[in-house]
């Protein structure tokens, strides 16, 4: 892959979606360590907006915009005078996805295309798309709209060639210290005393939000335009973090919700022709991309390759689990 040369200092940064988990830690870390000139916070929840303003009371680095990615024209007008995109806005939570399946397309796949035609418009450097496993042969109404959004964006880079603006998607799995993820729920019910669990045999890739948000930034430093980068993640079983978290609580077992798997995947088996292994990601290519500007470098994956959560990736042991969620927070 190309050496990084891309420079945030002097960048106007937009976050879609900003006021979430992700947007909050991302634009945290970018203001304290990478000297942008401007933070533009886009997102249609004005509550969260005004409390993340009286976070940063005073501080003219931020400008806050209301505004929805299903709306192009609010997105074209946000995004003048912007280099760089971070796409985050998502409707996320399984359930919700699965009985309100015209929504979910609103905001992942018509908001995915609305902010690939404000950049281009606005003449925007670099966008990043957030994906997530779960876009991996999806059984769900998020999966199923989340591999839209990526292929959306596989498509801007392709058409577009080496024109800018360059685009891109970072793909990972579950993400310790934020709402989405299944560790509020348990923190919450070992004061109960009973966990609920869907299936012992469950497990799923984890990461901290302060990996993700690093991820993503490295990602964008590199990105060429069509890549999809997904960092080797580690995994677990739930029944490791149920021990790490309520390790002498009574576990009720509820069964397997509706789009829910037993095991995820981030490499699919019918990726790995096209996907290059590097030292700490996986970096899956078009296939009318694989073999320009750059993209020969890395390690070829073999025949039937998979990056599962259940078998390629590495374990994590409830001790480990315990560490990694006092560093995000979500354990005292």
């Amino acid at each position: 892959m190309v050496t990084p040369t891309f420079d945030w200092s002097g960048k106007v940064v937009l976050v879609t979606g900003a006021t979430g988990s992700f947007g909050r830690r991302f634009i945290e870390t970018l203001r304290t360590g990478f000297r942008p000139r401007k933070i533009v916070v886009y997102s249609r929840d004005e509550q969260k907006q005004h409390e993340l303003q009286q976070v940063y009371v005073g501080d003219d680095l931020f400008r806050y915009i209301i505004g929805d990615v299903r709306n192009r024209d609010r997105l074209t007008g946000a995004f003048h005078g912007v280099d760089v995109v971070v796409h985050a806005a998502a409707m996320k939570q399984i359930p919700t996805c699965e009985s309100n399946t015209w929504e979910a397309m609103l905001t992942n796949v018509i908001g995915a295309r609305n902010v690939v035609q404000a950049a281009i418009e606005a003449g925007v450097e670099r966008v990043m798309n957030l994906s997530t496993d779960k876009a991996v042969n999806p059984v769900s109404v998020y999966g199923a709209t989340k591999l839209l959004g990526e292929k959306i964006f596989v498509e801007a880079a392709t058409v577009r060639e080496d024109r800018p603006p360059r685009f891109s998607t970072v793909r990972y799995g579950n993400v310790l210290g934020t709402r989405g993820s299944v560790v509020p729920l348990f923190v919450r019910q070992r004061e109960t005393g009973v966990v609920t669990v869907t299936d012992s045999r469950m497990t799923r890739f984890w990461i901290t939000r302060d990996e993700g948000v690093r991820f993503v930034i490295r990602c964008i430093e590199r990105m060429v335009g069509g890549e999809v980068f997904v960092p080797k993640a580690p995994s677990a079983g739930v029944m490791d973090l149920v021990a790490a978290i309520a390790p002498n609580c009574r576990v009720d077992y509820i069964g397997i919700r509706e789009g829910e798997k037993l095991h995820e995947v981030l490499v699919a088996e019918d990726e790995a022709y096209r996907t290059r292994e590097m030292d700490d990601m996986y970096v899956i290519w078009p296939s009318d991309l694989v073999g320009r500007n750059g993209q020969r470098t890395g390690q070829r994956l073999p025949d039937h390759f998979q990056y599962t959560s259940d078998g390629t990736a590495r374990r994590l042991s409830p001790q480990e689990l315990t560490e990694r969620l006092v560093q995000a927070g979500d354990l005292p």
